[in-house]
C-alpha cells in the first residue's frame, strides 16, 4: 500500500486565543478540505471560518516530510496538492513576545561586575518568526538537521540504550563567517520547539558568547562555566520545556586549550575549557537538550570535541541556484510593499516553471536575467545577499517605485560594486 506524503501545518494562535488545541486543529483541517487545494510555502491569513478569524493569527503551509532537493523546489516553485493526496499533520503554537534576556553570572570576590554570559529566548519567539523560512540551503541541510532532532527525541522516548547506540545531542555547523550558521541555529531551536509543541509546553534558547566564558582573572573562569551551566542544569530540570543551547564560535575554546597546553596561557585556562568539555558530556544525559556549535574556523577544533558530535555539518557559500531563490523571495517581499511594481507575468514570482536539468529555457525573460545576476553573484555570502537589494535601491534606482525589469538591472550594478569593494 502506498504511503502518502505528510504535509506540516503550523498554526499560530492569537495572543488571547483561549480555544483548545484539539478543537483549534479540527476548524483548521476543515478550512484546508474547503480550500481544495493547498500549496507548499503558503501563509493563509483570511479565513471563512470566524472561530478562525477570533484564535488564529496565521496558518502556515510548510514542507513536505522529505523535501529537501533545491533543483525539485526550482523545476515546481508551486508545490501544489489536494487535502485528501496528502497526510497533514497540525502544530498548533503560541508566541513569546518578550524578546531575549541577558543572563548574567556572579563571578565573586574580584569586586567585578556581574559577567554578562548569555542571551536567553523562550520559544517559540517572535525574534526568529520566519527565520526558517528565509534561510536557503543547496542539499536539504535544513531538512536533515531537524530530522536528527526529531530522531534524537524519537530515541529517547523509546527509551534507547545509550551504551549500545550512543548519540550526544550534540551538532557542529562550521564553514566561512556570512553564511547562517548562527541564525540556522536559531531557526531550528525556534521550529523544534513548534513541532514539538505536543509534548513541551514551551521551548527556551541559551545563546552562549564562548568568549565570556573567560574572564580576565583567568582563575575565575573555571567558575564562571560552572555557574552558567548550572543554570542551564536548572532550566533542564523542567521536563515540560525543551531547552536548546547555543555555543556561537566554539573555535574559540579549542584555541585557549591549545594555547594553554603550549603554555602560553595559564593553566586555569584550560581547566575551565576541560570543565566546559565535561558539562556537556554530563548534559546527554537528558532528553529535553539540544547543544548546538558553531565555528568559522575548522581548523581550530580539536579532535576531543569533533568526537562528540554527532553532526558535522559544512555550511558554505550558496550556490547561483540558492542565490536565485534568495533573491526572489526578497524582490516578492518589494512587491508586497509596493516598492516593486506587480504585473500579471510575474504570477506572484514562481515565473512559471523552472527546469535546471533542461538548460533552464524558461520564456520569461526576467527569469534568465535574475538567473545571471545569480551567477554574477556567486561568492557573495548569504548575509551580503540579503543586503543586495536594499543597496540596489539606495545606490541606483533612488526612486520610491520601480518596476521589476529595471530593478534587476540594479541589481546586476550593486552586484558588481560590492564585489569591486571587497576586492
Amino acid at each position: 500500500m502506498e504511503m502518502k506524503p505528510v504535509i506540516n501545518i503550523e498554526i499560530l494562535r492569537r495572543p488571547a486565543s483561549v480555544i483548545s488545541s484539539r478543537d483549534l486543529k479540527s476548524h483548521v483541517e476543515q478550512e484546508i478540505h474547503n480550500i481544495g487545494k493547498i500549496e507548499t510555502g503558503t501563509n493563509l491569513t483570511q479565513f471563512s471560518n470566524k472561530v478562525l478569524t477570533d484564535n488564529v493569527e496565521v496558518i502556515q503551509i510548510c514542507e513536505l516530510d522529505g523535501e529537501n532537493n533545491l533543483h525539485e523546489k526550482l523545476a515546481d516553485l508551486k508545490n501544489e496538492f489536494y487535502p485528501n493526496d496528502v497526510v497533514c499533520r497540525y502544530h498548533v503554537y503560541r508566541m513569546n513576545r518578550e524578546g531575549a534576556q541577558l543572563e548574567c553570572i556572579d563571578v565573586g570576590d574580584s569586586g567585578e561586575e556581574d559577567q554578562p554570559v548569555a542571551h536567553h529566548w523562550i520559544l517559540p519567539s517572535s525574534d526568529f518568526h520566519g527565520l526558517w523560512e528565509s534561510l536557503v540551503y543547496d542539499c536539504g541541510v535544513k531538512e536533515n538537521l531537524l530530522s536528527y532532532m526529531e530522531a534524537t527525541m524519537l530515541f529517547s522516548d523509546c527509551g534507547v540504550d545509550t551504551n549500545i547506540i550512543s548519540w550526544n545531542r550534540l551538532v557542529l555547523l562550521y564553514g566561512p563567517p556570512g553564511t547562517g550558521k548562527t541564525s540556522l541555529c536559531k531557526a531550528l531551536a525556534h521550529k523544534l520547539a513548534i513541532r514539538t509543541g505536543s509534548r513541551y509546553t514551551h521551548g527556551q534558547l541559551v545563546e552562549i558568547n564562548s568568549h565570556s566564558l573567560f574572564s580576565k582573572y583567568f582563575s575565575e573562569s573555571g567558575k564562571l562555566v560552572v555557574k552558567m551551566f548550572d543554570k542551564i542544569k536548572e532550566l533542564i530540570e523542567d521536563n515540560n520545556s525543551l531547552v536548546c543551547v547555543l555555543i556561537d564560535e566554539v573555535e574559540s575554546l579549542t584555541r585557549a586549550r591549545e594555547s594553554s597546553m603550549s603554555g602560553s596561557e595559564p593553566s586555569d585556562l584550560i581547566r575551565a575549557v576541560n570543565s566546559v568539555l565535561t558539562q556537556i558530556d554530563q548534559m546527554r544525559k537528558y532528553p529535553n537538550v539540544m547543544i548546538l556549535t558553531t565555528s568559522n574556523i575548522t581548523e581550530a577544533i580539536d579532535v576531543a570535541f569533533l568526537d562528540r558530535a554527532d553532526i558535522k555539518q559544512y555550511i558554505g557559500l550558496p550556490s547561483y541556484h540558492a542565490i536565485f531563490i534568495i533573491y526572489m523571495s526578497c524582490i516578492k517581499e518589494l512587491i508586497r510593499v509596493n516598492i516593486i511594481l506587480s504585473s500579471p507575468e510575474m504570477d506572484s514570482l514562481t515565473f512559471g516553471r523552472l527546469s535546471l536539468d533542461q538548460g533552464e529555457k524558461e520564456e520569461n525573460r526576467n527569469v534568465q536575467r535574475l538567473l545571471a545576476v545569480s551567477r554574477l553573484s556567486e561568492g557573495l555570502s548569504g548575509r551580503m545577499l540579503r543586503k543586495i537589494p536594499f543597496l540596489t535601491h539606495a545606490l541606483f534606482v533612488k526612486a520610491r517605485t520601480v518596476s521589476l525589469d529595471v530593478f534587476i538591472s540594479a541589481m546586476e550594478s550593486a552586484v558588481i560594486r560590492q564585489k569591486q569593494d571587497t576586492k
